[in-house]
């Protein structure tokens, strides 16, 4: 893709619907585009608007503005060429413009809960409060007056596929003065209704089709590549130097509540969102001028592309471009609220696991839910979160997601019930909200009792030694859950170490909160509780001594998962390190300093853990390919950012007097200027130079990073 910057950029709504595309202003996925509507939030994500193909007429000459790839591999027309300089301070501004002219457009998606409700509690009383929309707004500056024309594409697809032109597809508009509703008909289904506003300029119809879009990304997947949008017409705006204009795309029809579009629109609208975030976080309302610090300092993107080259060949640091610590701690925030949504289906709050083709999981929330929620300062979101997955909770399961539409939750792992006990541990020790406790511990018994006498996927807790196992065929109920033509990639049957040091520390837990609850209760109820605490106490001596039984001493590192049969699997994956991480830890100072003493230097990397060790014959360091080689490699030495947070406090454990072996300086350089700027992607290559892939922007990669970064802005 030569010199095209092809970073990206990512703004969401609170409710699951998002806009996105890279710093050059072409689209590369199929998931590109100003408006995909979340139409059951935060599922039923839809494509609307992909975007306004932007020209410029000038007294000499037109200024084609837009960039696209097509199928046969030609870009065209190429308006980066004329692109000056592109910024997200906070929202996404790019500047085109020669000597006589410039033209600058940013892009804002309002936040979607237009309910007056407490602003962190997420309680939303019916759909009429759910807002999907957009606006841009065009800022003209030159010599002369010119002509601003907008091209409309669109369309009515869901967001993981392409759209094909069919004649049975057309595009319903109908147009008013300065605003246009649009509605999809594919052979009598109709599609989603939405409506184009503007505050000047005229609107000409003039419906065509554009067909063989290309997409690369979707090439470089192995996934398909190729989509045909739908243009029904333009905009025409006569602009003076000076002169503004905004436009809003919006789901559903217009009604009185729409607030007539004028040039203050798009600021007003941007205040309310740093109001919202001030409220959130603390922050001080800053200007648009001093809100963050510009990152390019005025560089044009073309510089500094080539300055960022330059770095990687030099190997030299990049701190000259990150700005302060302080700076990157408010980021970090920003980034962190993207992930935290609202589900119709539950009617409460969730966390979209990453962007942009993840929705909420279970496992993935509740490891996010102290980096998003609880560090964060978002206690009610968090108790929120937990009293959801709680109310789930079914025979001793949590799931692991949520329909969309009706019906049962998905109970499809082991480790989601053992990171909910582990999170509201750390809740309640951040909060000390014992009534919460008190609501919650039932469930905390039937889990117990579930566990211990056998329930789903033959989990069960092994009356020999008191570790939990499970054995079942063609399903994957760890973090590793990869699984290729039914069978998985690593299959983790019996007892894996994680799960196990969980199931520890989740009786550490169940007899601290009885103990609590039994101070509480009468006399009758107290001494019940304190003989479940004697317990669970008594349970989790047996597990600590049990644990034992994944040291091994070749190695000195502990094995990652005793199989049915009994056999050890000796494979070193950062799990151990998990196992060393969790509130309550059942293995020695010297295991846990050998152990990570290993994981520093095999497993280590500047952006994260490898899921396996690159001298195990199975080890992949490069995660590429097509679905299914992608999935073989996902945990077999890919690189995972969430786990440097458990690696950190593993070490703050056992190397309490010795520095951490980690330079946060490249995943910071990676936050900020690389990838989805603005956000931590999900995975990385095992393999130098550790190229960022998967999802672009992943909730528990920036939780993890929350968790300690906060360190970082105290020292």
């Amino acid at each position: 893709m030569g010199d095209l910057d092809i970073r990206e950029w990512l703004l969401t709504n609170g409710l699951g619907s998002f806009a996105s595309g890279t710093v050059c202003d072409v689209r590369t996925r199929s998931y590109h585009g100003w408006l995909f509507a979340a139409t059951n939030p935060p599922s039923g994500r839809t494509l609307l608007m992909s975007h306004l193909e932007a020209s410029l007429e000038l007294a000499d000459g037109v200024m084609a503005l837009g960039n696209n790839f097509w199928a046969s591999g030609e870009i065209e027309p190429q308006g980066y060429k004329l692109l000056r300089s592109f910024e997200i301070n906070p929202i996404p501004q790019w500047i085109w413009g020669e000597q006589h002219w410039q033209l600058s457009r940013e892009i804002l998606m309002p936040y979607g809960l237009e309910a007056e409700v407490e602003a962190d509690s997420l309680k939303v009383p019916d759909q009429k409060a759910f807002s999907h929309r957009v606006l841009i707004k065009y800022c003209y500056e030159g010599k002369d007056a010119a002509v601003l024309k907008l091209r409309l594409l669109i369309g009515d697809r869901d967001f993981h596929h392409q759209q094909k032109y069919s004649s049975q597809l057309e595009f319903w508009q109908l147009g008013e003065k300065e605003q246009l509703c649009l509605q999809a008909n594919n052979g009598g289904e109709l599609g989603i209704p939405w409506h184009l506003r503007w505050s000047k300029g005229s609107y000409e119809s003039s419906g065509m089709w554009y067909w063989n879009y290309g997409l690369p990304e979707e090439t470089r997947r192995g996934l398909a590549d190729k989509e045909d949008l739908y243009s029904p017409g333009y905009l025409s705006i006569f602009l003076e130097p000076g002169d503004t204009v905004t436009v809003e795309a919006k789901l559903g029809v217009p009604d009185e509540s729409n607030v007539a579009l004028d040039w203050e629109t798009f600021n007003r609208e941007v205040l309310v969102e740093q109001k919202r975030l001030s409220q959130i976080f603390g922050w001080e309302i800053k200007d648009k001028e001093t809100r963050g610090e510009n990152l390019r300092g005025g560089v044009s993107w073309v510089e500094e592309s080539v300055r960022r080259q330059q770095d990687k060949v030099e190997n030299s640091s990049s701190s000259s471009l990150l700005p302060s610590k302080s700076v990157i701690w408010e980021k970090l925030l920003r980034a962190s609220d993207q992930f935290i949504v609202y589900r119709a289906s539950i009617a409460g709050p969730t966390a979209i696991a990453g962007y942009h083709w993840f929705n909420d999981w279970g496992r993935d929330t509740l490891i996010a839910l102290p980096g998003l929620t609880i560090v964060t300062g978002r206690f009610e979101i968090a108790k929120g979160l937990l009293r959801t997955f709680g109310h789930y909770c079914r025979q001793g399961l949590i799931p692991n997601a949520f329909p969309d539409v009706g019906g049962e939750p998905f109970y499809n792992s082991i480790d989601a019930t053992l990171w909910w006990i582990e999170t509201l541990g750390i809740y309640l020790e951040a909060t000390q909200d014992w009534q919460f406790l008190a609501e919650q511990y039932p469930i905390i018994r039937n889990i117990y009792k579930a566990f211990v006498g056998g329930t789903n996927y033959k989990i069960n807790v092994d009356s020999t030694d008191g570790l939990l196992s499970w054995d079942a065929s063609g399903v994957a109920l760890t973090w590793m859950d990869a699984v290729v033509e039914g069978v998985p990639v690593t299959p983790r049957r019996g007892k894996p170490v994680e799960i196990n040091a969980l199931w520890y520390s989740a009786l550490c837990w169940a007899s601290r909160w009885a103990e609590v609850l039994s101070e509480q209760a009468n006399d009758r109820e107290g001494v019940v509780l304190a003989k479940q605490a004697q317990r669970y106490t008594q349970q989790a001596q047996q597990v600590k001594k049990s644990l034992q039984k994944f040291w091994n001493p070749k190695a000195a590192y502990l094995y990652d998962t005793i199989e049915p049969d009994d056999r050890r699997n000796s494979q070193i994956r950062p799990n151990a390190v998990l196992a060393l991480s969790l509130s309550h830890c059942g293995f020695s100072a010297q295991q846990g300093y050998q152990v990570l003493e290993r994981a520093s230097k095999t497993l280590l990397t500047p952006y994260g853990l490898r899921s396996l060790e690159p001298s195990d014959p199975e080890y992949t360091g490069k995660y590429t390919g097509d679905s299914a080689t992608r999935d073989r490699a996902y945990h077999q030495g890919t690189v995972w950012s969430w786990l440097i947070g458990p690696f950190i406090r593993a070490w703050q454990r056992f190397h309490k007097n010795e520095p951490l072996p980690f330079d946060w300086e490249p995943l910071m350089h990676h936050f900020l200027l690389d990838g989805c700027i603005g956000s931590i992607s999900e995975i990385f290559d095992g393999d130098q130079p550790h190229a960022p892939k998967g999802a672009v922007a992943q909730a528990w990669s920036v939780a993890e990073v929350i968790r300690h970064y906060k360190d970082e802005v105290k020292s």
